[in-house]
């Protein structure tokens, strides 16, 4: 049995809870920016997805209109960190709905590292940044969408095996519903079947010989 829920623009953030909660999980874009007064922000944002491969644009949704993105449309850039299990304090905190003058590195205790391209910083403790020149700003309903073309990455050679990072270095961060937050947990790992090995290692639900 299935119980129907319809999105009711009168509690719209009652839809946005039950939402959060199934599309899940999420990955969160560690959003550094610099205001216009030369205030460093950081902020989580768990809207937060590749846009564009070629060339490479990531983009993250800020649910209103947050200081990250009066920083960006002020400044044209921001970088995006990654955000490792072993900071999942420091991430939250940076939450924290600070007054625009003051700079979540600097309350939260995270060290600043100069970028490469872009005036704002990179978090040193972070394994992997992106750093990104504004592309595109997007208002959709009370969100606004930020697309970044990437500029510059880097990454920290301890999570690397051979040229990529290693899923179980990373050791990822993301949102679930409510006050969760999710790990990596069970990596299982396939390849997509080509159409001339169809149906290759795939059984249909019910299959005597599916897993």
């Amino acid at each position: 049995m299935r119980k129907d829920i319809v999105p009711d623009p009168e509690a719209s953030r009652t839809f946005y809870k039950f939402l959060t909660s199934v599309v899940v999980p999420r990955p969160i874009a560690w959003v550094s920016s610099t205001s216009a007064d030369g205030v460093d922000n950081l902020a989580p944002h768990s809207f937060f997805t590749v846009a564009s491969v070629n060339p490479p644009i990531v983009q993250f949704t800020s649910v209103g209109r947050k200081d990250s993105v009066r920083n960006i449309e002020a400044t044209g850039e921001f970088v995006v960190n990654f955000t490792p299990e072993d900071l999942f304090e420091a991430v939250n905190a940076t939450g924290t709905n600070f007054p625009p003058d003051v700079s979540e590195f600097d309350a939260v205790g995270l060290t600043r590292e100069p970028s490469a391209t872009v005036r704002p910083p990179r978090v040193l403790e972070s394994p992997v940044a992106l750093e990104c020149r504004l592309h595109l700003i997007q208002d959709m309903g009370d969100c606004t969408l930020v697309f970044g073309e990437v500029l510059h990455a880097v990454v920290s050679e301890d999570v690397l095996d051979g040229a990529l990072p290693a899923i179980d270095a990373l050791k990822p961060l993301s949102r679930l519903g409510r006050n969760e937050w999710g790990t990596a947990g069970r990596i299982r790992t396939i390849t997509r079947i080509p159409v001339g090995e169809w149906p290759g290692h795939y059984r249909a639900p019910g299959d005597p010989g599916a897993h």
